[in-house]
Order: structure tokens, then C-alpha cells, then sequence
């Protein structure tokens, strides 16, 4: 069992970037990619990015890839998402899961534990 716990969440000014940390305790993560995913109210579930166990395979939502990074430090069991330029679109709900697999994967039914979420909301 993996519990996760998500931070660095908040209200923010349309233009500013965030990192958004996501730790792990339990288990290591290092055997396991890891992702991000976002719920906005009203909307499905969305992948944002996702990365491998050892962190040299990344992945984005395509509309995010040029604003956002996914990192992680193994050493401290940590995931992280770097998000820059942020617009009043990217208001959501955001968790980190940890996959069933070492790669990184887009499907949320790819991921078996789940942190509960931090919010971020943008204001013009």
C-alpha cells in the first residue's frame, strides 16, 4: 500500500507558475511510474503527465507540454509538477498516482493507488 499526499496547491494569479509535490510513504515509488492527473468540477477525470520509475521518460496531455514539467527525486519518494503560465482553465482538482508499472502510462486505469487531490485555482 502506497498513500500519497499531494501539496503546493492553491489560488494563484493567471501568469504564475507553481510546483505541485506529490510524497509517497509506504513503499517506495522507485519500481513504479508515476502521474499526474486533474478534475475539473463538472468534467471527467484528465491525464496531465506522467513519467517513468528512473524519471528519463516523460509524457504530457499535449495542450500542457510546453507549460508543464514532471519530475521526481527517488531518494526522497517525491513526484513533482512544474506548471508555468497558468490560465483560469487549469482550475482543478490535481492528483498523483502511482502506476502498476515501471513505465508511465496515460490511462487513469493504469494506476493502482491514488493521492485525494490538491486543488489549484487560477483568477484573472
Amino acid at each position: 500500500q502506497v498513500h500519497l499526499v499531494e501539496s503546493g496547491g492553491g489560488l494563484f494569479q493567471a501568469g504564475a507558475s507553481l510546483r505541485l509535490s506529490c510524497a509517497a510513504s509506504g513503499r517506495a515509488i522507485i519500481s513504479f511510474g508515476m502521474g499526474w492527473f486533474c478534475q475539473a468540477p463538472g468534467k471527467d477525470r484528465e491525464f496531465v503527465s506522467t513519467i517513468n520509475w528512473i524519471g528519463d521518460t516523460t509524457n504530457y496531455a499535449d495542450s500542457l507540454k510546453v507549460r508543464f514539467t514532471i519530475s521526481r527525486d527517488n531518494a526522497k519518494n517525491e513526484v513533482y509538477l512544474q506548471m508555468n503560465s497558468l490560465n483560469p482553465e487549469g482550475a482543478a482538482v490535481y492528483c498523483c498516482a502511482v502506476s502498476a508499472y515501471a513505465s508511465g502510462h496515460i490511462s487513469a486505469t493504469d494506476y493502482k493507488f491514488w493521492g485525494q487531490g490538491h486543488q489549484v485555482d487560477v483568477f484573472e
